[in-house]
């Protein structure tokens, strides 16, 4: 009778350990380690979330949503609208802006409409370990809405690009739903940049705000030189690795299925977690705006922390009454131009050096910081995880050329040996090789999409 009491006591006590830690964890906690972002840095996120925002208008010459300070754009040089009617289905609503003072295209992105089936069927269109694509895991749904997109408006931007001088900068931005488009449009651009008139890698730019998990976490980590993704606080949805069709499913049942993945998550080990390929994270560099540190009331000056993390990617649920609000992208646009101005001013008062030699340097940090991020990840014995790019290209020939070599001198340089090819390495295959992959003729004449891509044979 003592021995089984004494149990019931350790579990118990255990039980309440466990909820006390959870329960008093706070959103800062994920990036307490991180280092501050700059303003250079920081300061496109501000006005991105503004044009994100300004899809939501429907005549910016007399807008009705507009954040304090107003849109700060020129309606004039917006190049396209696009609703709902016209995407039908296959996106969410987008426009297309000319940024002549930073020189800038923009295609931003809106995200989830609660009241839309379309949003839904784009969220539903998925399950775990369904779609491959460049070596890891995506969500098969926000992977054909961003194909369609680019099949819309390649053409657009393309056009857009040259006329510009070929200086300009391409940014892809979205908010929620609208980011996990905009961060696999990244991708796919990325490895197929004569869809737009082979423009540079550095020269691409996504800004995932709110992000939602979208891709595994070798993907992550090895795109973060292009895609930064922005974080308010507590916001549940980078932070739940249930799948988005799941969270949606249960929206108006969020805490309690937050609740749910919070314990399950206890007693998944860290290490096969980042060994599970079909895993999905958010996107790319991080960006935390902190606005609460000690409480889950009351907010304090934000301040912006950065950093391409591998284990510890925004894995903990925060059990908030601000995991859903901090969601919202009118307040991230607020908060995230209230944290710029501060640091403005913390580096009008602190800077000692020219401002061109302290950008070279937070260059060659940021450099660096990717390249460490991604020999951590194949430390941590991430599945296809590479050092860099480089490496990537280097690995796919070599494994082309073994493959040839085993085919034996007859088939050696022959088509087997082609075949092969095409199949190791994703970056060698052409525009019209990936659509053909990725779709095929349904009895109807429409499109389905494949879920073979790039998959093991």
């Amino acid at each position: 009778m003592s021995l089984c009491c004494g149990v019931d006591t350790l579990l118990a006590l255990g039980c309440m350990r466990w909820a006390w830690k959870r329960c008093t964890y706070v959103g800062s906690n994920d990036s307490e380690s991180w280092i501050l972002a700059t303003p250079d840095e920081f300061e496109p996120i501000p006005r991105i979330c503004r044009l994100i925002l300004a899809v939501y208008e429907t005549d910016l010459h007399n807008p009705h949503f507009s954040p304090p300070g107003g849109y700060r754009i020129n309606p004039d040089y917006i190049v396209k609208r696009v609703t709902y009617e016209q995407t039908q289905g296959h996106a969410p609503p987008y426009l297309i802006y000319i940024d002549h003072d930073n020189k800038e295209i923009v295609l931003a992105i809106r995200g989830l409409n609660l009241v839309k089936e379309s949003d839904y069927k784009l969220l539903l269109d998925n399950r775990l370990g369904k779609q491959m694509f460049d070596g890891g895991y995506v969500h098969h749904g926000l992977l054909k809405s961003a194909l369609w997109l680019l099949n819309e408006e390649s053409g657009t931007l393309r056009r857009l690009w040259v006329e510009t001088g070929r200086g300009y900068n391409m940014v892809f931005a979205g908010h929620s739903l609208g980011s996990g488009v905009a961060a696999l449009l990244t991708v796919i651009v990325v490895n197929h940049r004569d869809k737009l008139g082979g423009i540079p890698r550095e020269n691409v730019r996504c800004y995932a705000v709110a992000p939602a998990r979208c891709m595994s976490l070798n993907l992550a980590v090895k795109y973060a030189d292009v895609i930064h993704s922005v974080v308010l606080q507590d916001d549940f949805l980078p932070r739940t690795p249930t799948p988005l069709e799941d969270i949606f499913k249960s929206i108006f049942c969020l805490p309690c299925l937050l609740s749910l993945v919070c314990l399950r998550d206890t007693f998944i080990p860290e290490g096969r977690k980042l060994r599970d390929l079909r895993r999905l994270y958010a996107p790319g560099r991080m960006y935390h705006i902190v606005e609460r540190k000690f409480c889950r009331c009351g907010r304090f000056p934000p301040e912006v922390r950065t950093a391409i993390p591998v284990d510890g990617r925004f894995e903990h649920i925060v059990l908030s009454c601000n995991a859903t609000s901090d969601h919202a992208i009118v307040w991230i646009e607020r908060e995230a131009e209230k944290a710029l101005e501060r640091m403005k001013e913390s580096s009008s008062e602190t800077v000692t050096k020219p401002p061109k030699i302290q950008e070279l340097e937070r260059k060659q940090t940021i450099e660096k910081e990717h390249k460490d991020a991604m020999e951590r990840a194949v430390s941590l014995n991430i599945p296809h995880a590479v050092t860099s790019p480089e490496a990537e290209i280097q690995e796919d020939e070599a494994a082309t050329a073994d493959a040839a070599k085993e085919a034996g001198p007859s088939q050696g340089e022959g088509k087997d040996a082609s075949e092969t090819k095409s199949k190791s390495s994703s970056r060698s295959t052409n525009w019209d090789e990936v659509v053909k992959k990725l779709f095929d003729k349904s009895d109807s004449g429409g499109l389905v999409l494949k879920n073979d891509i790039d998959a093991p044979e």
